[in-house]
């Protein structure tokens, strides 16, 4: 089941010349998502034989229907102090990420680094920003105060009520359909294959070490499998031994467009309902719902109306833009908003559960992957993410036996 989409943002449509399935690979990956493509790009630069095989269109699921924010910043919550510096690296590495992606490709991403305002409207909203923009501080993060005046000019369209908000300069964006098709391109380019509408029905195992992959198009053989399948890492079918904590939480966003006469944004905008991020096509992102409903697609009116009265409260120009898509996608989200990356078991390696941070990590997702398998090595700053972490908290929280 895929995202349900009206006049959608396009990505990369199924290739029609699709790859086969091979035989043999260094590596199988499985899920062809942001996630995905990422890491098999980093691993066929590498010099590595690489099979992407993904159920359907490379991007369904979570990588063409998010935003595209690289929000760090924007993003920080109480609680978030394991994910921070995770989240940093990332940020760091997103520069040659995007140099290389785009030299390799040939394609441009729209990485826009004009920043992104947090704003609160009202003064319940402005007590409740005062406290994120201080666990900014205490982590260190670079973000700066701004009132309501100096809000409204940088971006004059704003309500007069917006009363103060947050200014995040290293927060940057990119184009999710042109990131997505520079990967698609570039893994290409570096040798990989991507097979697409190609169900993997089970994982092969010899000895208790995973070997490869049973699909719907034959069986390849893989020194590695990855297992990057987004919010469906955790359908359990393909290692039931595992019970990964990944769960859909589903997003309804939409697309509309910008015009002289409707005026528009410069920057990434938050509100405590919506955000809105305008792209290099003219459009304007609103996003989005946040549903636990399962692998539920539809689109509804409640949510739809919450995407349009969170982005009217705060830019009234909305009014006048036009509707030009709308469509629902799922977050794979693991029981810590956090990602679950390294070696589950002999041959099989995780890098799922990224939760609404997908674009912002997928630099460091890719190089944590491609160092665990070319060199068996774990980058510290993607220690605290492995599986083990779920079951050790379970027994902190498991009660004593009594004894009779």
């Amino acid at each position: 089941m895929h995202a349900q989409t009206i006049g959608r943002r396009g990505g990369p449509e199924k290739d029609p010349e699709s790859d086969r399935l091979p035989e043999r690979a260094d590596v199988a990956v499985i899920g062809a998502g942001l996630i995905g493509l990422s890491v098999a790009w980093r691993l066929a630069r590498a010099g590595l034989a690489v099979a992407v095989i993904e159920r359907g269109r490379a991007g369904d699921g979570a990588s063409l229907a998010a935003t595209g924010m690289l929000a760090a910043a924007a993003e920080h919550e109480p609680g978030g102090e394991v994910l921070s510096p995770f989240c940093l690296e990332s940020q760091r590495l997103w520069h040659p990420f995007r140099d290389e992606l785009e030299a390799e490709s040939g394609l441009a991403i729209d990485y826009r680094r004009e920043g992104t305002l947090v704003i609160a409207l009202g003064r319940d909203e402005v007590e409740r920003l005062r406290f994120r923009h201080e666990l900014q501080r205490r982590e260190g993060l670079r973000v700066e105060w701004l009132s309501g005046p100096a809000i409204r000019a940088r971006e004059p369209g704003l309500r007069p009520t917006v009363t103060a908000g947050l200014f995040c300069p290293d927060d940057h964006q990119v184009d999710p359909a042109r990131v997505m098709a520079a990967l698609r391109r570039a893994l290409r380019a570096a040798g990989g294959r991507l097979v697409e509408s190609c169900t993997v029905t089970a994982l092969t195992r010899e000895g208790g070490r995973v070997t490869g992959v049973e699909t719907s198009s034959g069986v390849l053989r893989a020194g590695t499998v990855v297992l990057a399948s987004g919010a469906w890492a955790g359908e359990g079918g393909l290692v039931p031994d595992l019970a990964l904590p990944v769960r859909p939480l589903k997003g309804q966003s939409m697309a509309l467009q910008m015009t002289p006469r409707s005026g528009g944004l410069a920057h990434v905008v938050w509100t405590e309902q919506v955000h809105m991020a305008p792209k290099g096509d003219g459009s304007l992102i609103v996003g989005a719902t946040v549903e636990e409903t399962g692998f539920d697609p539809h689109l509804t009116a409640g949510g739809l109306y919450a995407l349009l009265e969170g982005a009217r409260r705060a830019l009234p120009g909305v009014e006048e833009m036009r509707v030009v898509g709308v469509w629902s996608g799922f977050r794979p989200t693991s029981d810590d908003d956090a990602p679950i990356l390294g070696e589950a078991l002999p041959g099989l390696v995780l890098a799922a559960g990224h939760h609404r941070n997908g674009y912002l990590l997928a630099p460091v997702t890719a190089e944590a992957v491609a160092a665990l398998i070319l060199r068996g090595e774990t980058l510290p700053v993607a220690a605290p993410f492995g599986l083990a972490r779920f079951a050790a908290r379970s027994l902190e929280h498991t009660p004593p036996s009594e004894t009779p």
